[in-house]
């Protein structure tokens, strides 16, 4: 049993949620806000819109088996272009099942998986600058420490302990691994080596799980504390970090709680858009700041070394 943190099992049930028209509580700020990009960039007509529905199945080849305990996003893109040929079309059979037909982009993708899946992967980086990006470093640093604290459960208690622990749909007893809503056993012999946990901020309420032997089994869980990923978080630690970064650097990590534009940032601090764009400059070249390109515009965020600098001047 290993943990992992997996890009790609955001991908998915994020893309659900933004192109659903319900209200999330919990993700409702994120979608305010990605929601306008995504739409602008013509991703809910595209191939994650027919690889993605509103409900039920999504191909398990959008969802390799992680690696290590943290691939980079570009690591699990690869491994979906190299997913077998007869795999893809047993996903995708299977998906025509669910939905009751496939639309031309996966017919063509049925008929032609290697040349296709590039262009898949494209869209799904698309996706991801414009939607995930620059919000992975609080929502890595979320799933980093579910899979702390759950690692420490095994450690003091043991693995029942944690399975009991994980989801009121999971349970451990008798040796046994039991999962309410799942429809047909998985005997050790044929499950694959191991078991993949995986906390993903977007997978919920329920737990998602991906059984495709030699893989090890994955399952998919909410991870603690989603409730309080997007609230406002004042960067304590910026008193103390003006007189080293000087007083417009630090203002702007204070600013980049959320992710913003130069013209956003400028117009927040009073700073003039060149003097945001020479700082920013800066801190992107220090490691502390990440640009992504969000349509005809720059978003920057705090990168998790921006957030473990004001945690320790918090601290000091």
């Amino acid at each position: 049993m290993r943990f992992a943190v997996s890009p790609m099992w955001e991908v998915a049930p994020s893309f659900r949620l933004l192109t659903s028209n319900t209200a999330h509580p919990v993700h409702r700020s994120w979608v305010e806000q990605v929601r306008p990009r995504v739409l602008a960039a013509g991703l809910d007509r595209g191939w994650l819109a027919e690889l993605i529905g509103s409900a039920g199945y999504v191909p398990d080849f959008l969802n390799p088996a992680p690696a290590g305990p943290a691939p980079t996003p570009a690591a699990e893109w690869e491994a979906i272009r190299a997913s077998p040929a007869d795999r893809v079309r047993q996903d995708l059979d299977h998906l025509a099942r669910h939905q009751g037909h496939l639309g031309p982009r996966l017919r063509s993708l049925h008929a032609d998986p290697p040349s296709r899946l590039t262009k898949v992967t494209q869209e799904i980086e698309t996706y991801w600058e414009l939607a995930l990006a620059p919000y992975w470093a609080r929502v890595r640093a979320l799933l980093e420490a579910d899979v702390f604290h759950r690692a420490r459960t095994v450690a003091e208690h043991g693995a029942g302990h944690l399975f009991n622990d994980l989801h009121t749909s999971v349970s451990w007893d008798d040796n046994t691994l039991r999962l309410v809503s799942r429809k047909r056993d998985m005997p050790r012999r044929s499950a694959g080596a191991g078991l993949l946990l995986i906390p993903s901020a977007f997978t919920g309420p329920g737990l998602r799980s991906r059984v495709r032997p030699p893989d090890p089994p994955q399952l998919a869980y909410p991870a603690r504390g989603v409730g309080t990923l997007w609230e406002t978080r004042p960067a304590l630690g910026a008193c103390a970090l003006a007189p080293v970064l000087g007083r417009s650097r630090t203002l702007l990590l204070s600013e980049l709680g959320t992710p913003a534009s130069t013209t956003e940032l400028a117009h927040r601090t009073g700073l003039s858009p060149a003097g945001v764009s020479q700082y920013l400059t800066a801190l992107r070249n220090a490691g502390l700041v990440s640009a992504h390109r969000a349509g005809r515009s720059v978003l920057y965020a705090r990168t998790t070394a921006a957030e473990t600098l004001l945690k320790a001047a918090a601290a000091s």
